[in-house]
Parts: structure tokens; C-alpha cells; sequence
């Protein structure tokens, strides 16, 4: 992985500070580690490969959601593979809940969240033509995609992907 070149993110410590602020709780000690080793990691200009676990509802989608949100602000995409729909869909609602309910920690800037499974093609909660999804992701209008293999399979192509999530 060292020999390889990945974009150095240099973190946006003020945005992250105004979405935390639009949570309606506080960070563990532990999701704030887990999420300032991470960022910090992004750094480096090559690739990061990490190992986030803990219990469910322990926070792994939140803080991987403050590595995305530190993504996306530097004009790169980010993509979560989920092993079901089920759970494709239930990380898409929480990705939709929090960024767009906080949406004054971002100012005037839209953020597009896809989802894309065998039988899902929504972007911010509108249902959309395949065809129509698969152009948005690849000339970088959609930001984060979250979804099955289908975001891995057949003519899914990304404009600059630079963070993949797999749960």
C-alpha cells in the first residue's frame, strides 16, 4: 500500500466541528479516537486500509461518516458497499439523516447521496432512471454512494472516488 498514490485529504477541522455541533448528542472517547486516527490518516499520500469494529450501535457508521464528510469537502467521492439491501438501505437513511438535517454545517453546498442496489436507484430519497444514476456517479454529481456489489458490478463508473467503505 506504500507504494501507492492516494490524494493526501488535509483535514477540515472547522467543518467538522459545525456538523458535531448539529448532533443532538456528544461523541464517545472512543468514536472521537477511532475518527481523529482516521482523518489523520488521510493524510498520507497513500492508501489507508482499516479495521473499524465494535458492537452494533456503537457508532462505525457515524464515524466513518466524519472520514466522508472530510472526503467530500475536497471534491472526491466516496462509495459504502453493504453486504444486503437491507442494510444498504438502513446506511443510506443515517447518511440522509445526518448530513441532510445538518445541512447549516455546510453552507450553501448541496451534497447528493446515492443509493444504488439491485432494485434501488434513489438520489436523496427521489427514485431515478438506472441510466440516469450511473451518469450522475460518474460525471461527480452524486458524492456518496451507498449500495450493494451493484456499485461494483457492470458499467458503474466513478468521476473520483477516493474513499470506499465496506461493511
Amino acid at each position: 500500500l506504500k507504494k501507492r498514490a492516494a490524494p493526501s485529504i488535509t483535514p477540515n477541522i472547522e467543518l467538522i466541528k459545525r456538523f458535531l455541533k448539529t448532533l443532538p448528542f456528544q461523541l464517545t472517547d472512543g468514536q472521537k479516537k477511532a475518527a481523529w486516527q482516521i482523518i489523520q490518516d488521510l493524510e498520507h499520500k497513500h492508501p489507508m486500509n482499516r479495521l473499524l469494529q465494535g458492537d452494533v450501535g456503537s457508532g462505525k457508521t457515524l464515524v466513518a461518516l466524519l472520514a466522508t464528510l472530510e472526503i467530500i469537502d475536497k471534491g472526491f467521492q466516496v462509495a459504502l458497499l453493504a453486504p444486503t439491501e437491507i442494510l444498504a438501505r438502513q446506511h443510506y437513511d443515517s447518511f440522509i439523516n445526518y448530513l441532510h438535517t445538518s445541512k447549516k454545517a455546510f453552507g450553501t453546498r448541496k451534497i447528493n447521496i446515492g443509493l444504488l442496489t439491485r432494485t434501488f436507484h434513489n438520489i436523496n430519497g427521489q427514485i431515478v432512471l438506472k441510466k440516469d444514476f450511473l451518469k450522475q456517479l460518474e460525471s461527480g454529481g452524486i458524492n456518496i454512494v451507498i449500495g450493494t456489489h451493484s456499485i461494483i458490478q457492470g458499467h458503474t463508473a466513478f468521476h473520483n472516488l477516493a474513499f470506499l467503505i465496506v461493511d
